[in-house]
């Protein structure tokens, strides 16, 4: 039966059902097409003749009755001296010349760039691009050979590894700092589009729109940008080494320790006060005026250590909260945190225990309530 309709005049065209077929060959048996069918091709198509393996004519859009008149090549490579009644062998091509826009890339490895401040930095980059064929002819002899439905997807990953290749070379010839790199992005994004069209030229691919979704460092990176912008908040390197102190309290008072912990904090921030005192006198030109040994103060004259004050612990809700001092104890007592069944507890005590069986915590619970009867 294919045989049978091959033989009468009908109407070649092709309408496109799904969203990543590039090309598709219009199926004939023996490729025998009856001279006088009707040829149509529609917006964002056109149709492309080949015969004996060479390529013969290309339709643009609109509508076509097979005749000499609108097939000059192919009547010239069948050398044709009569009516043109029997059916002539030749293969038809349809393919799309619109955009298509559901490309997706990435960088698998990081590119490496060299930046003025930073030094040499990994980046990564993902994003979206648009593909779109501008001359068929050269699709057909370049990717697509015989193939009777070529996808978006044959040709993906070779698009994928031709901007990743591109895309550090556009990154450095760009000569944006990395800071400015997000400001930057649709600039660079045009700038790689020329070069992957022309690139691309010879096979007959565009790329008309290409989309820098978000480019990435690692994350070391992240935390050296970060501490350089907390310096120019911070303004000096003193206000600088002060903010570093303010945040380790909160830290050392969620993370309670030893008494060791205290000191520890203690001597880092007057090292880091040294620090900054010589490095302003370092900025100043003044060299540091040496200072006489301090002689050792006679036994006498060094008076004992004063005693610390005891640090409680108390449970509320099942969790441990503190260290308190006496004071911030008695203001437990007030928010309703610390009555006379609350465990606490203090170093030196074997265990927790209930607070009313605390000698030293008396004084804080004579105006707390026992706890009430229970109810018969």
């Amino acid at each position: 039966m294919d045989r049978i309709r091959g033989e009468f005049i009908d109407i070649i065209e092709w309408t496109d059902d799904g969203r990543d077929t590039i090309v598709w060959r219009f199926p004939r048996h023996g490729n025998e097409i009856k001279m006088g069918a009707r040829l149509v091709v529609r917006e964002s198509q056109v149709a492309v003749f080949v015969n004996e393996g060479r390529l013969a004519d290309v339709y643009e859009p609109g509508t076509y009755t097979l005749s000499t008149r609108n097939m000059p090549v192919l009547s010239t490579l069948k050398g044709w001296k009569h009516g043109f009644e029997s059916p002539f062998k030749a293969e038809v091509y349809f393919v799309t010349t619109r955009q298509f826009t559901d490309f997706k890339w990435g960088t698998q490895n990081p590119v490496i760039l060299r930046d003025a401040e930073f030094g040499m930095v990994r980046v990564r980059a993902f994003g979206t691009f648009a593909a779109q064929v501008v001359d068929a002819a050269a699709l057909l002899r370049e990717l697509v050979g015989t193939d009777p439905q070529f996808r978006t997807e044959e040709v993906g990953e070779h698009l994928r590894q031709l901007i990743v290749s591109k895309l550090g070379s556009a990154l450095g010839a760009s000569g944006v700092p990395l800071l400015d790199l997000a400001a930057r992005q649709d600039g660079i994004g045009q700038q790689l589009a020329k070069a992957l069209t022309l690139e691309l030229s010879s096979v007959g691919i565009a790329v008309p729109r290409f989309y820098i979704e978000n480019i990435s460092v690692p994350s070391e990176v992240e935390a050296a940008i970060d501490t350089r912008s907390r310096m120019a908040i911070a303004g000096n390197l003193d206000d600088y080494a002060k903010l570093q102190a303010a945040d380790a309290i909160p830290l050392a008072a969620a993370n309670p320790g030893t008494s060791g912990d205290a000191v520890g904090l203690g001597v880092g921030m007057a090292l880091g006060q040294r620090v900054v005192q010589s490095t302003s006198g370092a900025a100043a030109g003044s060299a540091p005026t040496p200072q006489a040994p301090a002689q050792p103060a006679a036994p006498s004259d060094v008076p004992p250590p004063l005693p610390t004050a005891p640090r409680w612990f108390i449970a509320v809700g099942g969790q441990q909260q503190g260290p308190y001092d006496e004071s911030a104890l008695a203001g437990q007592v007030t928010a309703g945190n610390l009555d006379r069944t609350t465990l606490v507890w203090r170093s030196g005590q074997a265990g927790w225990l209930p607070a009313d069986q605390v000698p030293e915590l008396a004084p804080l619970l004579a105006d707390v309530p026992p706890p009430l009867p229970p109810l018969g």
